[in-house]
């Protein structure tokens, strides 16, 4: 069985345990945190450490941290958060959304060159390697430039063989050109999750993802414009259609980010993101298995869905 790529090392696939396959730590901007730490909060790394705390002391041993450069990673701090509590933290390479002006022309071989040497040296200055790849498109679609992050993501997958995540807009079905993408490139599509499923309820197009052989991320938990209750029965009728060992649920939470100064000139306690969501990584764990065991849902299930679909995702078996 392939080893997975874990901040702290190679782990073997069947270490992982129950995985959370999208979650952020931090998210900011590239070297924001660095430069301008008290953006963050008063104590921007033990908030992290303390989130993750919660989330091992509940049963989850495993995270994916999708945090790119462009969002702001710092290895570092996930090396740190990972030491202080036994969790394993896979990390990212590839692109989100902001390419900057900068990079306008650079070519899809030279991002794939810079993204195999974060997976096979380290992120530079360090030898914190990563684990997954990640592209991305949004409500604009496939635009010029993430197109090329999309190829670049797609040849780095076929030198190093990690696993590829997909940053999608299921509203408006840009997964299409982006599997269309990757499948020009050569790449597997079982190798592939598509996130931010649950974004829709439309069961069609989600099942036109699976029938591609691609995971999909149903990682947007509570999320805003589609209820939790909403994402979790169109989980409940993927499961019953036959797909449950290609589905992966998650939050997409936000750990740390920068506070905003309200207009009154007071500091909030929290920032925006956990008031949107103060279970943090645990709200699966408190609301969407009570309602999956409910509807149904046995545990052997469950497991598939948090422990064998991400360790079948991340090592290619």
């Amino acid at each position: 069985m392939n080893d997975i790529m874990t901040v702290l090392g190679p782990i073997a696939a069947d270490q992982l345990g129950f995985t959370l396959v999208h979650e952020h730590l931090l998210v900011s901007a590239a070297g924001l945190l660095h430069s301008h730490p008290h953006l963050h909060g008063p104590d921007p790394e033990g908030e992290a450490i303390a989130a993750l705390q919660h989330a091992k002391d509940a049963g989850i041993d495993s995270i994916i941290d999708c945090t790119t450069f462009d969002l702001g990673r710092v290895p570092e701090l996930l090396v740190r958060a990972s030491e202080a509590t036994g969790v394993h933290i896979v990390n990212t390479t590839g692109w989100w959304l902001d390419v900057p002006r900068f990079l306008s022309g650079v070519s899809a071989n030279q991002m794939a060159e810079e993204f195999i040497r974060d997976a096979e040296e380290g992120f530079r200055g360090t030898n914190i390697r990563a684990g997954l790849l990640k592209c991305a498109a949004d409500f604009q679609g496939v635009t010029p430039d993430l197109e090329v992050m999309a190829r670049a993501v797609a040849r780095a997958h076929k030198a190093t063989g990690l696993p590829v995540m997909v940053h999608s807009y299921p509203t408006g079905q840009v997964a299409r050109r982006q599997l269309e993408i990757l499948g020009e490139e050569g790449v597997d599509l079982r190798r592939v999750k598509v996130d931010h499923c649950n974004d829709t309820t439309d069961v069609e197009y989600l099942t036109w993802i699976l029938d591609q052989g691609c995971f999909i991320g149903l990682d947007r938990y509570p999320g805003r414009l589609v209820s939790a209750a909403a994402r979790t029965r169109t989980m409940k009728e993927l499961i019953d259609a036959g797909y449950a060992d290609r589905l992966c649920p998650s939050h997409d939470c936000i750990c740390v980010t920068v506070y905003k100064e309200r207009p009154d000139g007071t500091m909030p306690e929290h920032h925006g993101y956990f008031d949107h969501n103060p279970d943090q990584m645990l709200f699966i764990h408190r609301h969407v298995l009570p309602e999956l065991r409910e509807m149904g849902v046995d545990d052997d299930v469950i497991s598939q869905l948090f422990i064998d679909n991400p360790r079948r995702f991340l090592a290619g078996v």
